[in-house]
């Protein structure tokens, strides 16, 4: 990205730069969850036990994707920095590595989902009907040939937006998802397939824009690009910084899903009408933070480079303005949810009981969105820009088993505030983390880390 002014000054993005970066993070945050709702809602036609079966399938491959996610954004933080110090040729350097890595590990899971097959449909996922174990095993044997794709996307993408190219990365998502309705389309209503249907469309577009993605980083036009494929080399000391970042991130993704994961065993046990309404609540509060996990995106970007020029004043300014629009677009976002609250408790069709509870969580949670969550989420990612990785890491592990996990099971089970209270233990959970990644941010330890 070039150097631009903004009104307040010289500095290293301009506010049309800015602008280009978040609105293509924007519209791929949204038609990510979109296309996400359209695909459940399509696959639902095969039955239930279809469902089921890519909803517990995708609990494992959501795990893989925020890995591959964390150890991109390692290489793309260290890329950024690079061209923060004027290095492009470091930063291409740091794009190569994280590719050599990411096709090599993800080929290494990929081969241990399939070796370790029947432990992951028979213990991880315990005792299921025989028709959901027999859908799962049919598309785990398909999805997961996708893994290498899907890690070399988000290498590639991750490094685009390094550069203040989110536009690509957006349009290859558009691409992807299209093909994948497409696809179901086809194979699920016109030609009657059962999960298959559902499967291949999703192999066929990973592999699509994985190969796409191929090509497009061996272009030499842009500042970030891989020079050679066949002749790509391990180089320790470069990998180093990117598994410095990459490795404690993928942690904390990894044992975030993982707590989900819990606290849905802890939702299954309060009965339909409460299960019901979780996933509703889920599905409708997945747009209501979109704003804020766009910002957050911006803002690794952003920071990044600013570390890399050693300016810090330039990461504390784009903080502020980055957390503002965060702010901003949370209340716009939250407050159309809101407004279009009775249209979507119709549109689910949901029963009395669970319509009542769907609403309620769904309007605490506008609420405390709004308040707390981009102090709590997005701020963190210009700590990780600067190398704090390891405090980022420990605060959200600590944070998420002590107060979303452990308060889940306090407040849902034993004070009887059922899948209400599993909610109002995420919120504390935020809360706790906006104590503790606000006082780092305030202090200079952090800045230490970048130097």
């Amino acid at each position: 990205m070039k150097r631009g002014s903004d009104a307040d000054g010289k500095y290293l993005f301009s506010r049309q730069d800015l602008w280009r970066l978040i609105i293509p993070l924007i519209i791929e945050q949204f038609l990510a969850i979109f296309v996400g709702l359209a695909d459940s809602v399509m696959v639902a036609s095969v039955g239930e036990a279809a469902v089921s079966a890519v909803s517990l399938i995708d609990t494992i491959m959501i795990l893989l994707i925020n890995v591959f996610t964390a150890m991109a954004t390692g290489g793309a933080i260290v890329a950024g920095q690079a061209l923060g110090r004027r290095h492009p040729e470091a930063g291409c350097e740091a794009l190569e590595q994280t590719l050599v890595f990411s096709a090599v590990f993800s080929v290494a899971i990929m081969a241990l989902v399939y070796a370790g097959k029947w432990l992951i449909l028979h213990v991880v996922f315990g005792q299921i009907e025989p028709e959901v174990m027999a859908n799962c095993n049919t598309y785990l044997v398909i999805v997961a040939a996708s893994i290498p794709f899907l890690a070399v996307y988000n290498c590639g993408a991750a490094a685009f937006r390094a550069t203040g190219d989110s536009r690509t990365p957006m349009l290859m998502s558009l691409a992807m998802n299209g093909m994948n309705i497409a696809g179901n389309a086809v194979l699920l209503y016109g030609l009657g397939l059962g999960i298959e249907g559902a499967a291949i469309p999703t192999l066929l577009s990973r592999m699509s824009v994985g190969i796409w993605m191929l090509f497009l980083i061996r272009d030499r036009r842009r500042v970030l690009h891989v020079r050679t494929l066949l002749g790509l080399r391990v180089k320790w000391q470069v990998l180093k910084k990117i598994l410095h970042i990459g490795v404690p991130y993928g942690m904390e993704n990894s044992m975030f899903q993982l707590g989900k994961i819990l606290v849905l065993s802890v939702v299954s046990a309060y009965g339909t009408v409460s299960i019901a309404a979780n996933a509703v609540s889920n599905s409708v509060c997945n747009f209501a933070i979109l704003g804020g996990v766009s910002m957050g995106y911006a803002l690794s970007s952003v920071a990044a480079q600013c570390v890399g020029a050693g300016d810090f004043r330039q990461v504390r300014y784009y903080t502020r303005k980055l957390l503002v629009y965060s702010y901003v677009s949370m209340v716009v976002m939250n407050g159309l949810i809101i407004a279009a609250l009775p249209f979507i408790m119709r549109v689910y069709n949901l029963s009395p009981e669970t319509a009542a509870l769907a609403r309620q969580i769904v309007l605490y949670h506008c609420l405390m969105s709004t308040l707390i969550w981009p102090a709590s989420f997005t701020l963190p990612n210009v700590l990780r820009a600067a190398n704090d990785v390891s405090f980022c890491m420990w605060v959200a592990i600590i944070s998420m088993w002590i107060f979303r996990v452990a308060f889940s099971y306090v407040l849902g089970t034993y004070a009887g505030m059922g899948v209400f209270g599993v909610w109002v233990a995420m919120t504390i959970d935020w809360a706790v983390r906006v104590v503790f990644f606000v006082w780092r941010y305030r202090s200079p330890k952090w800045e230490l880390q970048g130097t």
